[in-house]
């Protein structure tokens, strides 16, 4: 990756250089919590009630363990994921690689856009309007930025997600009830595992590992960096998560408690349901600020890593210190994809069944992208920093436990299976 390679201002203080070092693992994780986890942490809420909230915070460090190898790899390398596995393992693996890439960054625009067609229906207006808004303002924000400003755009995009802390205040939840949650889980129960496999499929995103290593590499983060980017890793494991409890909390709180039945599969539908319990004008509005910061900054995200992942395979220029007429390809193929997304979803009148559909593709995509990323970590690092010993056992059951769950979660999700 042609990356910014310059190096972080000398006399900095620690705190001032983790503030510059800080992104990469923030944004991703933002996206991580994109318009189809939200409604999978509400549908969770509304059937089981506390039950699943532990779970939440089980998955912030099985998160970090996931998206740190990224970061370690972008670092010490200095290289994207998709150009590591083409000089690491060949150009065949390599296209194959970014070929499930492709699916599923496609799969999560058509995803993002379903969000914003959704918020759009909430306030009268044809879904075509809401999508061509988010997508024109997708491009402008890409063609006419830095890394660092589309960084910063992408930040501010996603901490509108948490406005979903204030309703979760807003829904009053009982302590009793959740304590109670907390300590009871029917794990015999079939319909809570596949609601468990959900929750864990909808963790980790195949477009977040491509994402999140270019991102540190474009960025130009040095070893000496390492500490504080695994910081801002951890930071965003947290907060993605909280924001999954958050929103678990005011469905468990709300509908749950009063009509457990509902059926959650949409925007529409899950403004419907919960809106009702915090003000009708008010309760509408925040909820679709923060669903439309939700998938605006999983779109940039989703995006960005397909094209990145394109460039890594072939060798065109592809990183956002360049400008369009230096990297045409790169910038080309970011069009193609949010062009591509908001085609389908105002074409495409079933949207619920476009998500399913999403899901299963990324779930299936889990064993290929994690399996590259163990394996890169095992090899392609400097000697001192691959995985060996405990810690990479841990990883393994980790990454296994997670694509293992995550395919689960999809197929079972697929209406009749």
């Amino acid at each position: 990756m042609t990356a910014n390679n310059s190096t972080m201002p000398q006399g900095h203080s620690r705190w001032s250089v983790f503030l510059i070092v800080l992104g990469p693992g923030l944004v991703v994780m933002l996206a991580d919590t994109d318009v189809g986890s939200i409604i999978t942490a509400a549908q969770s809420g509304a059937q089981w009630g506390f039950k699943l909230l532990l779970l939440q915070f089980i998955l912030m460090p099985i998160l970090y363990i996931v998206q740190e190898l990224t970061v370690r790899l972008g670092i010490f390398t200095g290289k994207g994921h998709g150009e590591l596995i083409r000089e690491t393992f060949g150009t065949g693996w390599a296209y194959l690689s970014v070929a499930g890439l492709s699916i599923a960054t496609t799969g999560a625009l058509l995803t993002e856009f379903s969000g914003v067609a959704g918020v759009s229906h909430l306030y009268g207006l044809p879904r075509a309007v809401g999508v061509i808004l988010a997508a024109a303002t997708l491009l402008t924000i890409v063609w006419t930025g830095s890394y660092r400003r589309v960084e910063r755009i992408a930040l501010i995009m996603g901490l509108f997600e948490l406005v979903f802390f204030g309703i979760a205040w807003a829904s009053h939840p009982d302590l009793q009830d959740i304590l109670h949650g907390l300590t009871h889980a029917p794990i015999t129960n079939q319909d809570y595992m596949m609601l468990v496999a959900a929750n864990i499929g909808a963790v980790i995103m195949p477009w977040m590992v491509f994402y999140q290593q270019s991102a540190v590499a474009d960025k130009g983060l040095h070893p000496e960096h390492y500490r504080h980017a695994r910081w801002d890793t951890a930071i965003g494991a947290v907060l993605t998560q909280a924001i999954m409890a958050a929103v678990l909390i005011a469905t468990a709180a709300t509908i749950g408690r009063l009509n457990p039945n509902a059926p959650l599969n949409t925007v529409h539908q899950l403004s419907e349901a919960i809106t009702p319990y915090l003000g009708d004008t008010w309760g509408r509005l925040v909820f679709s600020m923060g669903i439309l910061g939700a998938g605006m900054v999983a779109a940039i995200v989703a995006s960005l890593a397909g094209a990145w992942g394109w460039g890594e395979v072939t060798g065109f220029r592809h990183s956002l210190e360049h400008h369009p007429k230096d990297a045409p390809w790169f910038y080309g193929i970011y069009t193609a994809i949010i062009i591509a997304g908001a085609v389908a979803v105002i074409s495409i009148p079933d949207l619920v069944s476009l998500d399913i559909g999403v899901e299963v593709m990324n779930a299936l995509l889990l064993p290929l992208v994690l399996g590259f990323l163990v394996a890169l970590a095992m090899k392609a690092l400097p000697a001192e920093h691959r995985l060996r010993g405990p810690y990479l056992w841990l990883v393994l059951f980790v990454v296994i436990l997670s694509a293992g769950l995550g395919v689960y979660g999809g197929l079972t999700s697929i209406p009749g299976l």
